[in-house]
């Protein structure tokens, strides 16, 4: 299964490395992909930044907050880009619940208090969830399958089963399990991403214009019993930015005839 989806893939990832990854600077390529997986990322939570005014925190900081948007949203940005920072730098971490727990932390550190009163950032619910539509299962047992999930997804990537699918599987029972009191996605992307870097793949970003198609793939693992949609949508939304980014460089290659 993802056969053909897996071939796509791999080979646009070798164009994409040649052609784009690898002739920009490290810093300058991690900045590029930060700002970018940030925006979206909290977008995707109802966060207003748009990538512009991601780029301007990312290199001003906090004292030029972006016209229009909360303090609360520029410090949930902060945390992001400190969390961010803490994956991209630790990808010898094993893929444990000490990281997990960690990204977590990092992500709701100076935002939680606000939501949630009373939680621990960084620390599992201690009480039932619920988030949209969706009341989640008993919360105990729930986060008492985290570390078994943790386990098998280092065991799969052991056994050489792809990057792709093993992040797109452990996001999925992972945001299933839902773990944290607030931060589950943005957590769960970040690790997803962990995965992905640690094997020396790209970011997978998932567009805010595509929260639906996204929410609706994990929705179905409740529905369907099946992660076989998330799959799907990972090696769709990966292949759809590479070949963006690929059509893009090359028409901003063109010839421009001025007079």
């Amino acid at each position: 299964m993802f056969e053909a989806e897996i071939a796509r893939y791999e080979e646009l990832r070798q164009c994409y490395e040649e052609r784009i990854a690898l002739r920009m600077s490290r810093h300058d390529w991690r900045e590029y992909n930060e700002i970018l997986f940030s925006a979206h990322s909290c977008a995707i939570e109802g966060n207003s930044f748009t990538v512009d005014d991601t780029r301007i925190l990312r290199e001003q900081g906090m004292a030029m907050i972006p016209v229009g948007r909360s303090l609360l949203e520029c410090t949930e940005m902060a945390d992001h880009f400190r969390a961010f920072d803490y994956v991209a730098s630790h990808l010898h971490h094993p893929f444990d619940e000490a990281l997990l727990k960690e990204v977590n932390r990092l992500v709701v550190e100076h935002t939680l208090a606000y939501r949630c009163r009373g939680a621990v950032a960084g620390e599992y619910t201690d009480e039932d969830m619920a988030a949209g539509d969706t009341i989640f299962g008993d919360h105990e047992q729930l986060v008492a399958r985290v570390p078994s999930l943790m386990a098998s997804t280092e065991r799969a990537l052991a056994d050489g089963q792809h990057p792709l699918i093993v992040a797109a599987r452990w996001h999925g029972f992972y945001e299933y399990l839902h773990p944290f009191r607030d931060g589950n996605g943005r957590t769960g992307r970040l690790m997803s991403n962990f995965i992905l870097l640690r094997a020396g793949h790209p970011l997978l970003i998932i567009d805010v214009k595509d929260r639906q198609a996204y929410i609706n793939a994990l929705r179905q693992i409740r529905t369907e019993g099946t992660d076989e949609h998330l799959v799907a949508f990972f090696f769709h939304t990966a292949i759809q930015r590479m070949q963006g980014e690929l059509d893009q460089k090359r028409n901003n290659t063109r010839p421009v005839f001025f007079f």
